[in-house]
C-alpha cells in the first residue's frame, strides 16, 4: 500500500497508540519542568532582592545608630551653653564684690539645676529618711538621741539617680542601732 496522502507521509502507517502517550505525557513534563525553572528563576531574583533589602536596611539601621551615639548628648550640651556663658561672664568681670559674685554664682547653680532636672537627673537629699543601702552609702555611724536608728542624720555629698537610675549614692551619716 502506498501513501497516497502527499501532506501527511505517515498517513498510511499503522500508529502505536502507546508511544503517542508516552511522548504526549514527555511533551507535557517538558512544558511543566519549563514553567518550573522559570518559576525558580523568579524565585532566585525574589530572594536576591529581598538579600539586597535586608543588607541596605542594616546599614541603614547601623548609620542611624552611629548618628544617635554622635550627637546624643546634643539636648543636653545645648541646654548647658547658657550656663557656661554665665560663669564665663562672671569670671569676665574685674571687680566684682563678694556679694554679687555670690549671687551670681547662685544663679548659674540654680540654671544648672535646671537643667539637669530637664534632662532627667534628680538630687538625693536623704536627711531623716531610713537608710537604703541602693540609695545611700553610710560613711559613718554617730549617736543621735530621739532619731530611729539607721536613719540618715546628715549628708556629706548629695547622690543622684538619673531616669530612675542611680547614678551616684548619697553619702551620709547614720545613727547607730540601739545597744550599739
Amino acid at each position: 500500500m502506498e501513501n497516497t496522502n502527499p501532506t501527511r507521509p505517515d498517513a498510511g502507517r499503522s500508529q502505536d497508540p502507546g508511544a503517542d502517550a508516552v511522548q504526549a505525557e514527555t511533551d507535557e513534563l517538558s512544558q511543566k519542568l519549563a514553567e518550573y525553572e522559570n518559576k525558580l528563576g523568579e524565585m532566585r531574583d525574589v530572594l536576591l532582592r529581598e538579600r539586597a533589602e535586608i543588607e541596605n536596611q542594616r546599614k541603614r539601621l547601623q548609620r542611624d545608630l552611629e548618628q544617635a551615639r554622635k550627637f546624643a548628648n546634643e539636648k543636653l550640651l545645648g541646654d548647658l551653653l547658657p550656663v557656661c556663658d554665665n560663669l564665663e561672664r562672671g569670671l569676665g568681670v574685674a571687680n566684682a564684690d563678694v556679694n554679687a559674685l555670690r549671687e551670681g554664682m547662685d544663679l548659674t547653680l540654680k540654671a544648672l539645676i535646671k537643667v539637669a532636672e530637664t534632662n532627667g537627673l534628680k538630687a538625693l537629699d536623704p536627711v531623716g529618711e531610713p537608710f537604703n543601702p541602693e540609695l545611700h552609702q553610710a560613711m559613718s555611724m554617730v549617736d543621735a538621741p530621739g532619731a530611729a536608728p539607721n536613719t540618715v542624720v546628715a549628708v556629706m555629698q548629695k547622690g543622684y539617680v538619673l531616669n530612675d537610675r542611680l547614678l551616684r549614692p548619697a553619702l551620709v551619716s547614720i545613727t547607730k542601732p540601739a545597744g550599739a
